[in-house]
């Protein structure tokens, strides 16, 4: 198969994968609603997906040396399709959060296998362009897949679920057959005691120290930060449609769909050309500070249309400083370090996505617009973040 080819059918496939990923989130709000649940299990249930997330993400990044990231997308799409029956079937509290975190361990193998296979196998002038289509299908990939979950579980919402499983499936199987093989080594050349060293999520962590500098430290915090503010954005969102503006999960569809085109445009021409034509470091700045400002608006008390408006923006804002953010990240990482950097990367993005999504539910419990408060606060202080990174001067 040629390297285009390939590449554009692993898009395609990145597609059905993320349209597929969110087609649940849009029906949980009903399902904690339907179940008499606390009000804070839309944030608590995220969080406990994001900590395995977290935990196992520089795992994946390390082991997809050894086994390649194909293997790892077909095992981590099964895993991560077996854990929404169970999300599915779950009945209580318990059920969910368990559900939820055996959803995480292999949504960071997914994600992380994305970014690693696309470092190892795309061509160095291709590579920054790549990973500006990985980021871009994600995130309007991402908010299609609420708007056909929000139609499916207008039928039904255990449908959402099962379609969602099924897709999600498919994908682990055309991933495997589409990817070549980008691994470099092979697990029977690894030791059982490597091996175990390597399967511990905080000696990844640990493992960060060879690549870890000042400027590396202020990249990651900006990205702590915004996902911090969007997951937490994201997930009170999304409830505050249904609780308090009385939304079925269609019109939370819809105007996902609609963030979803804004985004899409928005990566296909000003991302890119931030990239290309722009100082990255003071574009970024700019870019989490026009979310800051945006969430403002959404913690105001205006009527619905201007409260939808600005929260699009804050979405559209998030959508385009992630590929920007993620292409400065690898650009910056050595070569043999590639799969470690994104490995961490992803497990700092989950780490602002649990801070992000258990402060939302539980400061929403105390006034539904709190969230959005606290979104201004963590992307104003990703400014501050963002603004070191852009003066720092860099020991040669």
């Amino acid at each position: 198969m040629k390297y285009k080819t390939r590449f554009l059918l692993f898009f395609v496939t990145m597609i059905v994968f993320n349209l597929a990923a969110s087609f649940a989130h849009p029906v949980t709000p009903t399902v904690i609603q339907d179940l008499h649940l606390h009000d804070y299990m839309f944030g608590v249930a995220l969080a406990a997906m994001m900590l395995t997330n977290f935990l196992m993400s520089p795992f994946w990044g390390k082991i997809n040396v050894y086994i390649s990231s194909r293997v790892s997308m077909l095992v981590c799409c099964f895993g991560y399709g077996t854990a929404q029956l169970l999300f599915a079937y779950a009945t209580t509290e318990m059920g969910i959060i368990v559900a939820r975190m055996i959803a995480g361990l292999f949504t960071g193998g997914i994600f992380v296998s994305f970014l690693t296979y696309t470092v190892n196998v795309a061509k160095p002038e291709d590579q920054g362009k790549y990973l500006t289509y990985s980021a871009t299908i994600q995130s309007v990939g991402g908010a299609f897949g609420y708007m056909f979950g929000g139609f499916l579980g207008e039928i039904s919402v255990r449908l959402a679920f099962l379609a969602q499983a099924a897709c999600l499936m498919a994908a682990a199987v055309a991933f495997y057959f589409i990817c070549e093989p980008d691994g470099k080594g092979s697990l029977k050349e690894v030791s059982k005691t490597q091996l175990i060293k390597e399967a511990n999520p905080f000696q990844a962590f640990l493992d960060s120290r060879k690549f870890m500098c000042v400027s590396f430290a202020l990249l990651f915090a900006v990205n702590i930060l915004i996902n911090f503010g969007n997951t937490g954005f994201d997930q009170a969102f999304n409830y505050y449609l249904k609780d308090v503006l009385g939304l079925t999960s269609a019109y939370n569809g819809i105007i996902k769909a609609g963030v979803g085109f804004i985004s899409l445009v928005a990566n296909m021409t000003l991302c890119i050309w931030i990239i290309n034509k722009t100082k990255i470091k003071r574009s970024l700045t700019v870019l989490v500070a026009a979310c800051a400002l945006s969430a403002v608006g959404t913690a105001l008390p205006l009527p619905i249309i201007a409260f939808i408006i600005f929260g699009v923006i804050v979405y559209a804002g998030y959508s385009v400083s992630v590929p920007v953010l993620q292409f400065m990240i690898a650009e910056k990482a050595s070569p043999e370090q590639k799969n470690l950097v994104m490995g961490f990367y992803n497990a700092s993005k989950s780490l602002g996505s649990i801070i992000g999504s258990l402060t939302a539910g539980f400061i929403y419990s105390v006034h539904v617009k709190l969230p959005f408060v606290c979104t201004f606060a963590a992307y104003a202080v990703g400014i501050i973040a963002a603004f070191a990174y852009m003066t720092y001067k860099e020991k040669k």
